[in-house]
């Protein structure tokens, strides 16, 4: 068992968990000997005493211990101490770009391309020392609190002289390129493939391809073709467009042949989005047709579902689909193309179905649980409410950062500090992204620009550590702590750190002294109940869970002619009620206004839920110590590479065992992880879960 304060070698100081992959876990650790926090990617017990396993795991740190590069999670040290086996590496305080995009949604263009040029870069880095990563996903690539891209885990990357990818190489099934998933020979365009899914998805907002199984996606990316970005979505340039559909051709020659040629294409989309300089040349096929019998088609299926039985929930386990990959190819694309077709028929058979019954050609239908809406083709009291909810972004050039940080988080908006070269004071706000006076969407993120001072530090995010840590972080970075306030924090557990003085991200000189702001937990027991009202219905969820509140299963729908289609009407408690941690606070969402006569037919909110995936998590492990202790306990579900709080409140010794249904995003298993005091305890717990219809 790995607990914080173990010594590996007598140098590497446990601290915490932070992560956990198929084969091994990863934990946030002290170099001792060099004074600095590190990453450590321990391999779990169950492979210790695998000799292929442990091969595979050194010859991951071997294959990338010679990489140096801005854009690449760098390796320190890889060793051995009583049968575990781990490797060093930096530790990079951030967000992985999966939950980036999952916060923002679609991202910006510009924020996109500057994203995808930094992942190439990695990507060229690699390449050039002859290493494919072969798991380049949202997931793998994490975007530090100063705005640096850097890929990571290069969990299954081996030299690019190995000419296959066996059983045992794992890549999630959303961005595996059609070669992989085949079983066959894959090289750098392999990786190029799967940076164009990762574009598709910040540019979109979802992933070009979505099945009911892992098989079936993998198949997509074998058949299908993915939807034209700029059709998609028309504020993209035809430029990118085309740069992401030639990065994810099916045929490895029709792709860039490098990164550095991807990198040009995309730094010239900044210069010239509606240029069309992007080539896509087909190339010659001349292999021949093989007839695929019976046996064979039994064989794939066989193979396939094997490979899906085996693999983690965010990963596939491409295996080989038959022996030999050229007889593979054909007889596979045979059947898909058989297969696309009936599922063609099928989809023009059910859009005919829908239309006639939108139409009112069958006759009038009473049985849909919730009426249509429309929205007349003119101003309607629906999009007059939209457009009064936009945020106009308050001005902030000129401001110090910690009064730009105020006016923001005021104004229902987040941040994102990026220092610059000025002759401004250290701290000042030089420029903004969106300017002043544009209106946003509640939680847009607006980017601050300030100054730094020269050969400054720049004061890190110590919240929610201990006392002690954040001491030793401040310390390291060159900077003293010259002693500590405190105050109320709804949302930090007492006695840990919710702030500093300065405030995080001000440049500072070294040696300057920090003052930390310690929690003293509520100011009560209870906690407040946001403003839901008028909020977007994904906000509204938001905003309950920071306050560490649940939204109820199943949310009241109303038709509204003053709100609009999928915001908040109404909320069982008042907003800035005194309530207990955990407590479920009801609300109803509009359904826009309801004249059937004069509207177009719309759906009703996206986030309407028709079903729901229910599950009962067991904790049976006992986080107290003794009789009458109480802490606060957060439970956290991990599902499909999502997280997030199932319950939170105050719970004792005796509340344990702790039973408890909770709601899942699908019928997939998944983790739940305890948490005491803002600290975890404990190992994870499974969770299954079923669809319930409603």
């Amino acid at each position: 068992m790995i607990n914080p304060g173990m010594l590996l070698s007598d140098r590497y100081e446990i601290i915490d968990r932070v992560g956990a992959g198929g084969m091994a876990d990863v934990y946030k650790a002290r170099d001792r000997r060099l004074n600095r926090y590190v990453a450590i990617k321990i391999l779990k017990q169950e492979y210790s005493n695998d000799a292929k396993f442990v091969s595979k795991f050194r010859g991951e740190a071997q294959s990338v211990a010679g990489l140096s590069h801005l854009n690449i999670v760098n390796v320190y040290d890889v060793g051995e101490d009583d049968d575990l086996y781990y490797i060093v590496m930096e530790l990079v305080e951030g967000i992985t770009l999966k939950k980036f995009i999952e916060k923002k949604g679609r991202l910006d263009v510009n924020e996109a391309i500057g994203i995808g040029v930094q992942i190439a870069q990695g990507m060229q880095a690699a390449h050039d020392n002859h290493i494919i990563h072969r798991d380049i996903k949202p997931q793998n690539i994490i975007i530090s609190k100063e705005g640096k891209v850097k890929v990571t885990d290069f969990g299954i990357a081996k030299a690019a002289t190995s000419n296959t990818i066996t059983s045992n190489a794992m890549g999630s099934v959303h961005y595996i390129s059609p070669e992989q998933a085949r079983g066959g020979y894959s090289d750098e365009k392999s990786d190029i493939y799967s940076l164009g899914v990762t574009m598709f998805e910040m540019l979109a907002g979802r992933v070009p391809f979505e099945g009911d199984s892992t098989v079936t996606v993998a198949l997509a990316h074998i058949q299908e073709e993915a939807e034209i970005l700029d059709q998609l979505e028309p504020d993209i340039p035809h430029s990118l467009s085309k740069i992401v559909m030639k990065c994810m051709q099916k045929k490895p020659d029709m792709r860039y042949m490098t990164a550095a040629a991807l990198i040009a294409d995309l730094k010239r989309a900044l210069k010239e989005p509606d240029g069309d300089y992007v080539m896509i040349t087909d190339v010659v096929d001349d292999s021949p047709t093989i007839v695929m019998d019976k046996d064979d088609v039994e064989q794939v299926k066989k193979s396939a579902l094997h490979a899906e039985q085996d693999m983690p929930v965010e990963s596939l386990n491409v295996g080989e689909l038959a022996d030999d990959e050229d007889a593979i190819d054909p007889k596979l694309e045979r059947i898909l193309k058989i297969c696309s077709v009936v599922v063609a028929v099928i989809i023009v058979l059910v859009v005919f179905l829908i239309i006639g019954r939108v139409a009112g050609w069958w006759g009038p239908s009473g049985k849909s649980k919730k009426p249509q809406t429309t929205a007349d083709s003119s101003a309607s009291p629906s999009e007059s409410s939209a457009a009064l909810e936009k945020i106009k972004v308050p001005d902030l050039i000129g401001h110090t950062l910690e009064e730009a940080e105020s006016m923001l988080d005021e104004a229902g908006l987040k941040y994102q500090l990026k220092p610059v070269e000025s002759e401004e004071d250290a701290n000042k706000v030089t420029d903004q992204e969106p300017k002043a006076g544009e209106e946003v969407e509640e939680g847009t993120r607006v980017i601050i620009y300030y100054s730094q001072e020269s050969s400054g530090i720049v004061i890190p995010d110590v919240t929610n550590k201990s006392v002690e840590d954040a001491r030793s972080e401040l310390e390291s970075q060159g900077l003293s702590v010259k002693g500590t306030t405190e105050q109320y924090s709804d949302t930090v557990p007492k006695g840990k750190v919710c702030g500093t003085d300065p405030v995080v991200g001000s440049s500072v000189k070294p040696g300057t002294s920090v003052t930390l702001v310690i929690s003293k937990g509520p100011e009560s027991d209870m906690v407040k109940v946001p403003n839901l009202v008028n909020k977007k219905y994904e906000i509204a969820l938001e905003k309950l869970a920071d306050a560490g509140l649940e939204a109820p299963k199943n949310p009241n729908y109303v038709y509204s002619d003053t709100v609009a289609e999928g915001r908040v009407v109404s909320q069982s408690v008042q907003s800035g009620t005194r309530v207990e941690l955990g407590t479920v606070i009801d609300f109803t969402v509009s359904l826009g206004p309801k004249n059937a006569a004069t509207q177009k037919p719309v759906a009703t909110p996206t986030k309407e839920p028709t079903y729901q995936y229910v599950g009962t998590m067991k904790i049976t492990a006992n986080p107290f110590d003794y009789e009458g202790e109480t802490a606060t306990i957060k439970f956290v579900l991990e599902q499909d590479g999502k997280t997030k709080t199932v319950w939170s409140g105050t719970l004792s010794y005796s509340d344990f065992p702790f039973t408890r249904e909770i709601n899942g995003w699908s019928e997939n298993n998944g983790k739940i992880t305890v948490y005491k005091d803002g600290q975890q305890v404990g190992g994870t717990y499974n969770v299954e879960f079923k669809k319930d219809s409603m």
